[in-house]
């Protein structure tokens, strides 16, 4: 009996994918379903790729020393932590403008407010439509995740590295590999506790 062909997917159904021949293998229990995959590369070599520079070593380092004495209570300042920017982030461009428009915030209001960025790249409660940027950067369903995580690592050292410290959402624990060092402040949602 020949072997039956692999079926015909709608064009909505298509993925990127970059290495075809690791799936598509008639042999394969699940030949029917996996059509390749793309390997994700590791966190040590995008660190690696897309390096602090020292400017975003001091932001990060100094602001997590002042977001923890914040939260202590123990701020000489006694300053209230501001956690301000958009649900999440689509366009790098548009977050480092945004950035620049805070950062002036920032400095006008240092004596009274520790202003961290709001830089949330996923969005685990979207039921329908678009899963954030370092999922689908494109915006376009292709899920090109590797091209997602470098955007992603790329625009938190820009952003730290003009000084601006940064806060996002932690989702589980593969994303933090990837940025976590850049990081000033994490968050759990309240739903995401429950969801892994």
């Amino acid at each position: 009996m020949p072997s039956p062909c692999p079926p015909t997917l709608p064009p909505s159904a298509d993925f990127f994918i970059e290495n075809k021949n690791v799936g598509n293998k008639a042999e394969s229990e699940d030949w029917r379903t996996v059509r390749g995959y793309n390997p994700l590369t590791s966190p040590d070599l995008l660190q690696h790729e897309i390096s602090q520079t020292p400017e975003s070593k001091q932001t990060v380092l100094q602001s997590r020393d002042e977001v923890v004495a914040v939260v202590n209570g123990t701020d000489d300042k006694h300053r209230l932590l501001v956690i301000v920017g958009p649900c999440s982030i689509h366009d790098p461009d548009a977050a480092l403008a945004y950035c620049d428009m805070l950062l002036k915030e920032k400095e006008k209001h240092k004596d009274e407010l520790l202003i961290v960025m709001r830089s949330y790249l996923e969005k685990p409660r979207t039921t329908v439509g678009w899963k954030g940027l370092i999922n689908d950067p494109d915006i376009d369903n292709s899920f090109k995740i590797n091209k997602g995580l470098r955007m992603a690592r790329q625009l938190f050292v820009d952003l730290t590295s003009k000084g601006m410290p940064i806060a996002s959402e932690m989702l589980d624990t593969i994303s933090p590999q990837f940025l976590a060092d850049l990081l000033s402040a994490g968050a759990v949602g309240a739903r995401t506790t429950e969801s892994q």
